[in-house]
């Protein structure tokens, strides 16, 4: 099959040709359709954040079971999947408590450089990124790591749900737990800011700021639920949302993962306020925040792939979508063959783009 590759970081992705083994006895080997673009990805790919290299990456991903391993029974070949990084065990205490994202089975949930589950002509091992390596025609994966859903949803759209959609709409629902009346600011309208503005919106925010410097994406957040917008070019952002809402806003998102974007967004808070870090800050850099600021019980937290359990909460997005609630058609803004991913990559970059996505051959 073929395979988008990175070799060294700050280097083009190679198309390469790769192998996966037939599955083994809990495994499932899956046709990939569909992989988005995301922005983790480029984060690894310019060394943000380590991984053992060379790597087949791709964690957003939408496909149809080819074979499943002799002791799966959740999925049969032709069952169309959404993939998730979330990988679970289901017996160790952090999933056994409720935070199956947080799972330790590291049999289950294989670290950086433990799978070998792909293989090529080359002496050196071919990494699997994230135990789902989604830039390849297919993936071979635990069945933990992927979720049946209805065969007449789009998986295009699909796909956009195993990252970004449920990382935003997640971190405002389960992270946040957003109740209805309440003031949200979401800084970045990239994918998953979308999706967090949106969730909100579900979720029945009262008031949802959306902060970006892009135009088009403050007007396509608007469409989502957005109902104020602020540019960081006119002037101080914390001024300006202090002054939109009164006060300040009882939950803040940031979802770039830039330390001054942090820093705003904890600074925003009206008292009793929490501020969700969504977004990957780089590897070893910290943020400051005021020691005063926390005598108002302000609060700031971190949200892992939006505290999902994406069994239930990946269903339960494509019934949003379907009743015309959750609106992804709008986020695609590009769809691409495998071989032009550097392209794309380079669009992101720029910040020319919501999502872009590999369409693989039917």
């Amino acid at each position: 099959m073929k395979a988008a590759v990175l070799h060294e970081v700050n280097q083009p992705l190679v198309i390469e040709d790769v192998s996966v083994p037939n599955p083994g006895p809990r495994e499932v080997l899956i046709r990939t359709r569909v992989a988005g673009l995301c922005h983790s990805d480029l984060h690894f790919m310019e060394g943000l954040y380590p991984h053992p290299l060379p790597a087949v990456l791709g964690h957003e991903s939408a496909g149809v079971v080819e074979k499943v391993g002799s002791d799966v029974t959740y999925v049969k070949p032709g069952d169309h999947v959404v993939t998730c990084l979330s990988v679970f065990c289901g017996t160790c205490d952090q999933c056994t408590t409720g935070r199956t994202v947080l799972c330790t089975d590291t049999t289950v949930k294989m670290l950086p450089g433990q799978s070998n589950r792909l293989s090529w002509g080359r002496k050196e091992k071919l990494n699997q990124f994230l135990n789902l390596s989604s830039f390849a025609e297919q993936m071979l994966v635990h069945e933990n790591a992927i979720v049946k859903i209805r065969k007449d949803m789009p998986l295009e759209l699909a796909a956009l749900i195993g990252c970004g959609v449920i990382t935003g709409y997640g971190a405002v629902v389960n992270t946040a737990k957003v109740q209805a009346g309440e003031t949200v600011a979401v800084i970045g309208c990239g994918g998953v800011g979308m999706a967090a503005i949106n969730g909100a919106a579900i979720a029945g925010a009262g008031r949802i700021i959306a902060i970006d410097t892009n135009p088009v994406k403050l007007q396509l957040a608007t469409k989502l639920g957005a109902t104020d917008i602020v540019d960081p070019a006119r002037g101080d952002v914390v001024q300006q949302v202090r002054e939109l809402t009164g006060g300040g806003v009882h939950h803040s998102f940031e979802v770039l993962g830039r330390k001054e974007t942090a820093e705003q967004s904890f600074a925003m808070l009206a008292a009793g306020g929490t501020a969700t870090i969504v977004g990957m800050i780089p590897f070893g850099q910290k943020i400051e925040l005021h020691g005063f600021d926390f005598l108002r019980e302000r609060r700031i937290q971190g949200s892992s792939m939006g505290s999902n359990h994406f069994r239930v909460d990946m269903p339960r997005l494509v019934e949003f979508y379907m009743r015309g609630k959750l609106h992804l058609e709008d986020w695609i803004s590009a769809k691409l063959k495998l071989s032009e991913i550097n392209e794309g990559f380079a669009a992101m970059k720029a910040g020319k783009t919501v999502r872009s996505v590999i369409m693989f051959d039917a």
